[in-house]
């Protein structure tokens, strides 16, 4: 029953408050369906990279679209350079960071990480008959080691190679292209990647693969500071994407020879 002007609102009054209803009605769902933006920089294979026709592809993509898949919401990836990455998060140009990001101190002053979901070391690549043979040999006067800029092997580097020369490339292939050059004594990155370069230059590169740090780094996702609902959602989702198989069938797809030869060294995995 409609009220007459008279009796209580009129036409005009109950028009724009169901007009205004349906509006809100209508921002609250576009707020539930809004697409999920992943930050990511395509330049870490197998992890985060590029196919052939320009597509994101990778650990990290399938991870991501798997998160969007349990939220129910699309999955935007944008690729951005790494050291943009944080300020664009912070800045709201993407929801999420997944980008085999470690969780570190200084990073957690600017932004919030989920609980781990993948664990890593450090690596030396060198060259045959440089004399490395451990992390020891880097920090000498004389010795010169490249790291990606902004990394942990940077930062490692910058806090105890302090007898060395770093030498800060944008790109982790400037890096070992170094090392190849014998321009490098040692490139610090983590093992995974120091694995995979070895592999592409076995008769010019030497991995070395055993841990050095007192403890492992974590990867975990990065969010805003109080996006406390969605950390909430991040870190279900990586517990249960631990345990029903999720990051095995990852590892299997992407990293399986890689994986049966870290068991074979000892040497734990990253899932």
């Amino acid at each position: 029953m409609l009220y007459s002007p008279k009796k209580g609102m009129s036409m005009r009054k109950i028009l724009i408050i169901v007009t205004l209803l349906l509006f809100a009605q209508g921002l609250w769902a576009g707020e539930k369906t809004q697409p999920l933006k992943v930050g990511m920089e395509l330049q870490y294979p197998p992890f985060e990279m590029s196919d052939a026709q320009g597509n994101p592809t990778g650990i990290s993509v399938d991870l991501a679209r798997a998160l969007g898949k349990a939220l129910g919401r699309e999955v935007v990836i944008e690729n951005i350079a790494w050291d943009g990455l944080i300020p664009s998060l912070k800045t709201g140009k993407i929801d999420l960071i997944i980008s085999s990001m470690t969780i570190t101190p200084e990073r957690e002053k600017s932004v919030a990480f989920s609980i781990p979901y993948a664990q890593s070391n450090l690596a030396i690549l060198s060259y045959p008959r440089s004399g490395v043979a451990g992390i020891e040999q880097l920090n000498q006067p004389g010795r010169r080691v490249a790291v990606k800029k902004g990394t942990t092997g940077h930062l490692y580097a910058r806090d105890h190679l302090k007898k060395a020369k770093i030498l800060v490339f944008d790109k982790e292939n400037a890096a070992v292209m170094e090392v190849i050059n014998k321009r490098a004594d040692g490139f610090l990155y983590d093992q995974l990647s120091i694995y995979r370069d070895w592999k592409r230059h076995p008769d010019r590169t030497v991995a070395l693969l055993q841990p050095f740090q007192k403890k492992p780094e974590y990867w975990g996702i990065a969010m805003r500071k109080g996006d406390a609902e969605l950390k909430k959602q991040v870190d279900a989702f990586i517990r249960q994407a631990k345990s029903d198989g999720t990051f095995d069938a990852l590892a299997e797809k992407y990293l399986g020879d890689a994986k049966r030869n870290f068991e074979k060294l000892g040497i734990p995995f990253f899932f």
